[in-house]
């Protein structure tokens, strides 16, 4: 068999928006893999046609690391054209970003190539599954988990166009998943389970009766509605007052800090496909 050359993978639809992954970014900022990590290597994989998330991204984990480095990775070799050229401006002073911003860009897809022989702490793969088949994420998964350095994270997931709806699948270096998180802009918040169109391609097609995914989003709605009660004290309260009813029935609902960003994070078993 003749050996793959080039990038694996396909090219994104490229709709990057600007701001679009704050609540990734600023989970990713506080994890204990960035904060621990004695070589902050950071991965944007697949930033799409423009490399302002992997600026953005930087930008973020600065603060809490200074010596962070991110990498932008895309299989399309124009779009990395165009993200060097937006860093000749970022540079030269013209943008917002720090002018030595420790970001760089190259072609690569799923194998993750990174110069030499480094291994990332952390990759984040942000609206790139979504294109695939659900039988292709494993091996997707695990050629992106396998370029991790010991005890990495990878961070693949979802959100909407303007990053209001997210979610994302956080795996160990053996590209096992480890949690699921919800995070959603609760000031005008109908129903939680908005989520479900943005699940991440390996639970998208699970949210059917019988499904633990299906069963988490029912009771977060029910649970949701039943807390109007407490509505006039502000949707925080609102969400606070609901994952405290779940997780007083038993949901394993982890991160509790964070229920005040919108947020909420099971356990993989929790919502794992049952085949």
């Amino acid at each position: 068999m003749t050996p793959r050359r080039g990038p694996l993978g396909r090219a994104t639809r490229g709709t990057t928006g600007t701001n679009r992954l704050r609540r990734i970014d600023r989970w990713i900022a506080r994890h204990p893999v960035l904060r621990r990590a004695a070589d902050p290597l950071v991965v944007d994989l697949g930033y799409g046609a423009s490399g302002v998330t992997a600026f953005e991204l930087q930008s973020r984990l600065a603060r809490q690391r200074p010596d962070v480095e991110v990498l932008g990775l895309e299989i399309d070799p124009a779009r990395v054209a165009r993200a060097n050229a937006q860093l000749a401006e970022v540079r030269a002073g013209e943008t917002s970003f720090a002018s030595d911003a420790a970001v760089s860009f190259a072609v690569g897809g799923f194998e993750v190539p990174v110069p030499a022989g480094r291994r990332p702490a952390v990759i984040r793969a942000f609206n790139v599954l979504r294109q695939y088949d659900e039988a292709d994420v494993a091996a997707a998964w695990a050629s992106m988990a396998g370029r991790l350095q010991s005890g990495g994270l990878l961070v693949e997931g979802t959100c909407d166009e303007i990053g209001r709806v997210c979610t994302w699948i956080a795996l160990d270096a053996a590209g096992t998943p480890q949690t699921l998180t919800l995070s959603l802009r609760l000031a005008d918040l109908e129903r939680p389970s908005i989520a479900a169109e943005r699940l991440p391609k390996a639970l998208i097609h699970r949210n059917v009766p019988g499904e633990r995914i299906h069963g988490l989003l029912a009771t977060l709605d029910a649970e949701w509605e039943r807390a109007s009660a407490v509505a006039p004290f502000g949707p925080v309260h609102r969400w606070q007052t609901a994952l405290r009813a779940m997780d007083a029935a038993g949901w394993p609902l982890r991160e509790r800090a964070r229920w005040r960003l919108g947020e909420l994070t099971v356990p993989w078993v929790a919502v794992a496909p049952s085949d």
